[in-house]
């Protein structure tokens, strides 16, 4: 079946459709990643987006129940060159078209997407639709895709955190020697994980919880997760956050948490042009003076500039424009990164900042003996 992507500047692509049919409007957003399209899929970060892999071939180890990041697809839409038919892997379950189906997502494969990277990256993120009902290049569709063309441009991403957070609180590892509170604004699973594995016990709260539900549970640090949209939207969650750094318990936060934390410390945000996505982002860290290659997928940055000084510093940069990836706290027992040191498939460069993150835990629980 045919398929066609019709952008806001009014250009169409025209391909063949992956998986289910009909049409999807969206943020159209590219990923660099060669491999990990599943958890990219599944990443509740990209949440309003359509995504378009920059990798020409996708989906030819398959998909499996292991690699989920979540329950299901959070875009609203998939761009691929070459949607793999064959996949080969031991760990294959399905193919891509199929994941697609299952999860009504729609998609389109055959497009130049170098093009249509290269049209993002110059005019920047543009909204979209991936269709299969009609060709809007055709002149006698034209009233359709006028009609199609004013939803487009009027699409914003909205509701965000409201919409992929959870419900009730959920707990892992119910034995684990170190309870860490993990705030879930749209967190991926590989984030507890990365907690599980050395030993912690987490609690999964819903992005609204008050800080004196988060006291409540006593826990010996608190994460703040990853998520989808405009950072200044959720304004109830930034006035919790406020709160909720007066307990004074150890905090790390990652992308939006990270966004959210300087927002509530009065630091603004912006949006970016074209926004930093995929696994190959550089990352320079002052103290170390290292740069490390990192996996990011966001829209909006903190103005370094803006962060009042008696709050904190700007401890890391991107080395590619010098924007804000990480924030080192004077104020409150917290510090915050902007990429993901929990990504998968990688890379697993600065999964480090777990470790260092569960040692500020452990100093806090002895000075507090």
């Amino acid at each position: 079946m045919n398929a066609y992507l019709l952008l806001a500047n009014g250009m169409v692509f025209a391909g063949r459709s992956v998986g289910a049919e009909g049409v999807t409007v969206g943020e159209v957003v590219f990923a660099t990643g060669m491999v990990g399209f599943q958890e990219t899929l599944t990443d509740p970060s990209y949440y309003g987006q359509i995504i378009t892999q920059t990798y020409p071939l996708i989906g030819n180890y398959g998909m499996n129940k292991d690699d989920m990041e979540s329950d299901k697809i959070w875009a609203k839409g998939y761009i691929v060159r070459e949607a793999c038919q064959t996949p080969s892997n031991w760990r294959c379950e399905e193919t891509l078209d199929s994941f697609l189906k299952k999860n009504n997502t729609i998609g389109i494969e055959g497009i130049d997407t170098r093009h249509l990277t290269r049209i993002i990256r110059e005019s920047g993120v543009m909204n979209g639709a991936i269709l299969t009902t009609f060709d809007p290049a055709d002149p006698a569709n034209k009233a359709e895709t006028d009609k199609l063309l004013e939803e487009i441009r009027a699409y914003a991403v909205t509701d965000a955190v409201k919409s992929v957070t959870c419900a009730e609180p959920e707990v892992y590892n119910e034995k684990g020697e170190t309870h860490i509170v993990l705030m879930h604004y749209g967190c991926k699973r590989n984030i507890i994980r990365c907690l599980v594995k050395r030993g912690c016990k987490v609690t999964v709260m819903p992005a609204f919880a008050t800080a004196e539900e988060v006291a409540a549970l006593a826990p010996d640090g608190i994460m703040l997760s990853n998520g989808p949209g405009d950072p200044a939207e959720p304004v109830e969650v930034i006035e919790n956050l406020k709160h909720i750094f007066e307990l004074n318990i150890p905090t790390f936060g990652i992308c939006l948490g990270h966004q959210l934390s300087a927002l509530a410390a009065g630091a603004k945000t912006m949006k970016l042009k074209y926004g930093h996505r995929g696994a190959n982002q550089p990352v320079t860290d002052f103290e170390s003076g290292r740069t490390f290659i990192t996996s990011q997928n966001h829209g909006y940055a903190v103005v370094g500039d803006e962060l009042p000084a008696e709050m904190g510093e700007v401890a890391q940069v991107n080395a590619n424009d010098g924007t804000c990836e990480g924030i080192k706290y004077k104020k409150w027992n917290c510090f915050t990164v902007q990429f993901h040191p929990e990504a998968n498939g990688g890379p697993k460069d600065t999964e480090f900042l777990f470790d260092r993150f569960l040692n500020n835990v452990k100093a806090a629980k002895k000075e507090a003996r």
